[in-house]
């Protein structure tokens, strides 16, 4: 059976999937058809990948204040890019990262993608 999810965005303006900079990029977009035939359209769970194995990452000591997208824009010049950080820590929600002054972080070098 071929997969129909391509075509779903087709002549939908913006209705792309993610720029290549965010951390859905390349994430599946799936359709579920309601039994009254409306679709919802969402992505697919994101798994997160491998931790990298700290030959391409730095670590950051946490200072008060810190927050995970000020993060993103002091290492990768785009406060958005906070999650490559958050990818790189076991931690379920962001604001782990910096809710600790003097914790250790691993920042992955710029250009490194995890994904």
């Amino acid at each position: 059976m071929p997969e129909p999810y391509p075509t779903v965005y087709d002549g939908i303006p913006g209705a792309a999937p993610y720029p290549r900079t965010s951390r859905y990029a390349g994430v599946e977009i799936a359709v579920h058809t309601r039994p009254d035939g409306q679709e919802i359209r969402y992505a697919r769970h994101r798994l997160l990948p491998p931790l990298p194995d700290g030959d391409h990452e730095g670590v950051h000591t946490v200072t008060a204040g810190e927050r995970p997208d000020l993060l993103g824009r002091r290492f990768y010049g785009d406060p958005e890019q906070w999650w490559r950080i958050a990818d790189a820590n076991p931690v379920l929600d962001p604001r782990e990262l910096t809710a600790e002054p003097g914790r250790a972080i691993g920042v992955p070098e710029r250009g490194f993608d995890l994904g």
